[in-house]
């Protein structure tokens, strides 16, 4: 699943995670591949007659309507997709009134469905979808010195320090004698307490709250290394060490290091594909050549000009277009606004440039759609940053959207 579909999935999920019906009326629907979409239908019409005995009409109808509404959606397709198909359907608020509207989305799944399922429930049922959302590859981070460890996961397109550890270990003794072989007897101890509470960390966070598929260590000088010699990691962990890397800082600043250090190991990681996808912008800005856009419409320029290769956006763009052809000329005017604008409804009052009329029929897009559509015409490849990173960020203050260029 490439990054936009994936975006736009997280996005329809965490919307719908937050509503609810008014009684048992949303339905969730879940079909995998191998179903026979007429079989569907077919038991979706038998829900329908079933749900006549519902006693509150208003729920009653409101179930009618959502299997209706599923059922013509399925008319849509041939067959069922490779993967299945997930769809939801249901009356939700609209607004601060309480006015409800019948609202259906359809997600081709990333991974197959394995069974069919069908819901009608005061929520919706996403259990599934969030399954098979989950990162298959998260790696843990290490970074150990005498005096602090930071503990990091990396994970999709996100890294966390988690924790840090600090030691509360004197430095070296510098006098001699029985003092200094006693001094040395108690450090050691406490560098052994030390390792307990770093592997004992790492067993919680690397597998207690998270499966990690591997573990990177790193930090300055010796300890790193005497920590691995004292196999106090968990076998699962000690096995699955991808590598050991040197680094001038300890800590969460360390665990930063030990991750951009990395790169080779974990290329396949989304964390690290944007890292490359940002800094190839970053170094063509800096060229002499500067084969790059940045910015809302120099971006759709170079969409429509299909002199774009790479577009760049940060994932919490929040912006719509719309297209509106005027009923009277069929002129088409175009307006791109923020999602609160959109949803204040200030724009479908805006006279047509052409005839100063504003009667229209609309099209609304996301913005990432409309730029998926321009895209499709010059096999533009669209790549959506995480805003968390430290690349999402740098990214952010190009407005949060930029281009690699072909020409100009």
């Amino acid at each position: 699943m490439n990054s936009v579909a994936l975006h736009k999935m997280k996005k329809i999920l965490s919307q719908l995670s937050s509503k609810t019906g008014k009684g048992t009326e949303l339905i969730s629907l879940y079909i995998p591949p191998k179903k026979a979409l007429h079989d569907v239908v077919s038991a979706l019409r038998d829900e329908h007659g079933a749900a006549a005995n519902i006693k509150s009409d208003q729920t009653k109808t409101n179930v009618q309507g959502a299997l209706v509404k599923t059922m013509q959606r399925l008319k849509l397709y041939n067959q069922t997709p490779s993967t299945g198909l997930a769809i939801f359907c249901g009356a939700l608020q609209a607004n601060s009134s309480g006015n409800e509207i019948l609202t259906i989305h359809d997600v081709i799944p990333p991974k197959t469905v394995g069974t069919y399922l069908y819901r009608c429930d005061d929520h919706f049922h996403l259990d599934i979808l969030n399954e098979m959302l989950k990162e298959e590859k998260t790696i843990g981070i290490l970074s150990i010195d005498a005096s602090e460890t930071g503990i990091g996961i990396v994970e999709g397109s996100n890294f966390d320090v988690v924790n840090v550890l600090t030691s509360g270990i004197a430095g070296k003794h510098r006098a001699g004698g029985q003092s200094a072989r006693r001094f040395e007897r108690l450090r050691e101890m406490e560098m052994n307490g030390y390792f307990h509470r770093i592997a004992d960390y790492a067993y919680k966070a690397f597998l207690e709250e998270k499966e990690v598929a591997g573990v990177i260590i790193g930090g300055p000088g010796y300890t790193k290394s005497e920590f691995i010699k004292t196999k106090l990691l968990d076998y699962r962990l000690q096995k699955s060490i991808i590598t050991v890397i040197d680094t001038a800082y300890s800590g969460a600043e360390g665990a930063r290091e030990t991750l951009d250090k990395s790169e080779e190991f974990l290329k396949d990681i989304r964390l690290m594909e944007e890292k490359r996808f940002v800094q190839k912008f970053l170094k063509a800005v800096n060229s002499s050549e500067a084969l790059v856009s940045y910015g809302l419409k120099e971006v759709k320029d170079s969409l429509k000009k299909g002199s774009a290769e790479i577009v760049l956006v940060t994932d919490d763009i929040d912006m719509m277009h719309i297209n509106l052809k005027c009923l009277k000329c069929e002129n088409n005017n175009e307006v791109i606004i923020t999602t609160q604008e959109f949803n204040q409804r200030t724009w479908d009052n805006k006279p047509c440039s052409k005839c100063s009329k504003t009667d229209y029929e609309t099209i609304e897009k996301d913005i990432l759609d409309h730029f998926t559509d321009l895209a499709l015409n010059s096999g533009t490849q669209i790549e959506v940053i995480s805003s968390k990173t430290e690349e999402g960020s740098m990214l952010k203050s190009f407005s949060g959207m930029a281009a690699l260029l072909r020409y100009r």
